[in-house]
């Protein structure tokens, strides 16, 4: 069964929130066994839920919040743009707004995430 529109939406909902405020591992589990991550696009794709657990690892320690600017879901697939803030201690924080790409299967699990951003993004304060 193909998920719904507002079943995807929902997804990348989750995926935030997670983010934002769950382990790496609790952000591994939203992945399909076989899934690939390309952060950024036109680095070397990470595949399979231990090369993304170690991915979300190296920042899963830091503070920081995500917010949703846009979603476009349609036929088990999003488009997003969304807002980091990283927390880096005593007062510095990175702030990135990413757009990523996700592709989900029927049981809602991530199977591609692909994020379009570069170095120039990263506003550092």
């Amino acid at each position: 069964m193909t998920l719904s529109n507002d079943d995807v939406a929902a997804r990348v909902h989750r995926y935030l929130e997670t983010v934002a405020n769950g382990t790496a591992d609790d952000v591994t589990a939203l992945y399909a066994p076989e899934a690939t991550v390309e952060d950024p696009v036109g680095s070397d794709p990470l595949q399979g839920l231990e090369a993304i657990r170690a991915f979300y690892a190296t920042f899963e320690s830091l503070p920081k919040t995500t917010e949703l600017v846009t979603v476009r879901a349609v036929a088990g697939q999003a488009a997003f743009h969304f807002r980091i803030v990283v927390d880096l201690g005593g007062g510095a924080t990175s702030t990135m707004e990413p757009l990523e790409v996700m592709t989900f299967d029927d049981d809602g699990l991530i199977t591609s995430m692909r994020a379009f951003w570069a170095e120039s993004d990263l506003v550092m304060a």
